[in-house]
């Protein structure tokens, strides 16, 4: 036998404990706050890490994820055991409800949420909306201290999450309370939570953990067992086909059930498999040898090599070239998994369905006998291994039970955005969680941009108090702000509507020296009529001391007063000695400040307290809109008013 396996399994040896109690049946002895596990001389800790689209990417893609993958299983180090386990974890459906529909507010648009909140129950209905899969790789490790174990959890955390990373998946280290949640919705699923868990109150309590994760009661019969109400039985890969597609995990593990299906991998040093590869060659070459001398004794010379002895001897070949040339290593695994169903009819229909997915990939999966205690113990992420059905596999073969599928998004108190495309499953996301929230949609005419763009405003305004903001120039967000309450701003030469691009008080910018920022604005609406690059340096400094002028006696009153207007602006230039000032800049803006199109160019008179404002822009006119009026616009959306500019970091929607 290897070395390292019979070290392992010399190391993992313990004495058995009939238990008297469900807690006894826990295999835990001790806990630490940051997630360390002890069982004997066995540490283990557990990181969480996310699922990424392997099933829709691209055939290249999909091998660049098998080869990031394989790089992964090459770095665990070789005298630890890790453990790569799927939970497929129910949600209490009330709780998933009501973290999706909206509640009702009493504001007259109830009724549209009503409506909105139907139309969400249909997609719900079918979907397996109920079953939320989590990943996890735990790492088992036989340390002679707690500190020890911490020092090499701390090393081996940092080499994972790198390469999970590589795979656009995030991974984290889970604490005690995390990971010992998972063991309470095992056991537990069916009894909703009381109260969270608490290390430090339980330990003054003087009373075990187990007892906040432990179910009432648990039997353990021939080919099943039972936890409560519910029944449950452990399965075991037996036999494995000579050529495993990648998507038999995933088969396996969508299941609208309760499941958990884990792969124990235990690697080997690669100079020792070399050696042990080495020596089945040696004693399948003595074994032809033999063979043909046989054969030759009896004058038949002749006799071809039997078939299976030559693929025998393929078969060690091929393996030792994968380990000394392809950058492979040995290692020892096995498949485990168990299933709950709420009666003993429904657990045996389940095994069967379970049985023959296995068998159509050519594999033979088959029920623990008398084993269903250490097979649980098994494929629970404890860290520990107590099914001796180890198979020899390298790297490839390992890492085609891929555990990766297809990315879920669901973030509660999030937006519903639509349906993944392969699971079905509703895409619920806040963008207000992300590092940065904004957005912008992409598509040809026809496509849905608009109405994705109102489907969100719909909910935003139903389901939060948050400011929206919409630039409109097409005019077809009118009547869906009107039904919800907001305000229509039409903005255009012949509008009685007007928006003073010289708005400012005390908070406007940094609520430092408000006049510095408002001066850049002057200076980049004036840059826009002017053309881009084409203000002077004496320009700008006209501009700005035209802008100091103009606001100095506002300020100096406390932001208080009448706010000046661009016609101030436009007569302090045409009092300035420069013939830059009157003949360049003042005629420049002439036909946006006197003109016809002085839309910004007039006190406001538009109330812009409503939390929905869309501010239609279709009429601004084609030339206006390319030049002047444009340029005022956007420069008012950005840093102009300062009621925009207060709530500019609360924007939802801007188009």
């Amino acid at each position: 036998m290897i070395k390292t396996l019979s070290q392992a399994l010399r190391m993992d040896k313990e004495r058995f404990k009939v238990p008297k109690s469900v807690q006894q049946a826990i295999p835990i002895q001790r806990i630490w706050p940051d997630g360390i596990f002890q069982q004997g001389t066995k540490f283990s800790k557990t990181y969480r890490f996310t699922d990424i689209n392997y099933y829709i990417a691209s055939k290249d893609n999909k091998t660049e994820m098998f080869l990031d993958y394989s790089e992964l299983l090459n770095s665990l180090d070789s005298g630890i055991s890790a453990k790569i386990t799927i939970n497929n974890r129910r949600i209490n459906k009330e709780e998933f409800e009501k973290s999706i529909l909206l509640p009702m507010k009493e504001d007259g648009l109830d009724h549209y949420r009503e409506e909105y909140n139907e139309m969400l129950l249909s997609k719900i209905t079918g979907t397996n909306n109920s079953i939320y899969q989590e990943r996890y790789l735990t790492v088992s490790v036989h340390k002679r201290s707690i500190d020890d174990a911490r020092t090499y959890f701390a090393r081996i955390g940092t080499d994972i999450v790198t390469h999970l990373a590589k795979l656009s998946s995030t991974a984290e280290g889970l604490d005690a309370e995390s990971r010992l949640q998972i063991f309470r919705d095992f056991f537990k699923g069916d009894v909703p939570q009381a109260f969270p868990f608490d290390l430090k109150q339980f330990a003054k309590k003087g009373t075990s953990f187990k007892d906040w994760m432990c179910p009432d009661s648990m039997e353990f019969e021939r080919d099943h067992f039972k936890i409560g109400d519910r029944y449950g039985r452990v399965l075991y890969m037996q036999d494995y086909a000579s050529y495993v597609k990648d998507d038999m995990i995933s088969e396996l593990c969508d299941f609208s059930r309760n499941l958990i299906l884990s792969i124990d991998i235990l690697p080997v040093p690669t100079d020792e498999a070399v050696r042990e590869i080495q020596n089945r060659l040696l004693g399948v070459e003595t074994n032809v040898t033999n063979w043909q001398r046989r054969q030759n004794a009896n004058n038949n010379f002749s006799a071809i090599v039997p078939y299976d002895m030559e693929l025998q001897r393929k078969e060690t070949k091929e393996m030792l070239d994968d380990l000394t040339t392809r950058d492979q290593r040995m290692m020892f695994g096995i498949l485990t998994m168990v299933h709950l169903a709420d009666s003993k009819k429904q657990l045996d229909s389940d095994t069967e369905l379970l049985l023959s997915i296995a068998r159509k990939h050519l594999c033979q999966m088959a029920t623990l006998k008398w084993q269903q205690v250490d097979g649980l113990n098994t494929v629970l992420p404890y860290g520990l291994r107590k099914i001796n059905a180890l198979r020899t596999l390298t790297t490839e073969s390992t890492a085609v039970l891929i555990p990766f599928h297809t990315q879920e998004i669901l973030q509660p108190g999030g937006i519903y955005y639509g349906q993944n495309a392969v699971s079905k499953n509703l895409l619920v996301a806040d963008r207000k969680k992300l590092m940065n929230g904004n957005s912008f949609r992409l598509g040809v005419s026809g496509s849905g941009k608009s109405f994705s763009a109102k489907e969100e405003i719909v909910h935003l305004a139903l389901s939060t108090d948050d400011d929206i903001l919409i630039l409109d120039p097409e005019s077809e967000f009118t009547k869906l702000v009107e039904a919800l309450g907001g305000q229509v701003v039409k903005v255009s030469a012949t509008s009685d509507n007007h928006l003073n691009a010289m708005d400012m008080d005390a908070a406007y910018g940094n609520e430092k020296n408000p006049l510095i920022e408002k001066s850049e604005f002057i200076l980049s609406v004036f840059e826009q009529l002017v053309g881009a690059g084409n203000l002077s340096a004496k320009e700008k400094s006209i501009l700005d001391r035209c802008a100091a002028d103009v606001y100095r006696d506002y300020i100096r009153s406390g932001y208080t007063g009448e706010v000046p207007t661009l016609k101030d602006m436009y007569r302090q230039l045409m009092l300035q000695p420069e013939e830059e000032a009157r003949g360049g800049l003042a005629l420049s803006s002439e036909l946006f400040i006197n003109g016809s199109l002085n839309t910004f160019a007039q006190p406001t008179n538009v109330n812009k307290k409503n939390r929905i404002m869309d501010y239609d822009i279709r009429e601004l006119g084609g030339t206006a809109y390319a030049t002047g009026n444009a340029g005022y616009l956007r420069q008012y959306f950005q840093q102009g008013n300062s009621e925009l500019e207060r709530r500019k970091n609360d924007m939802d929607i801007c188009r």
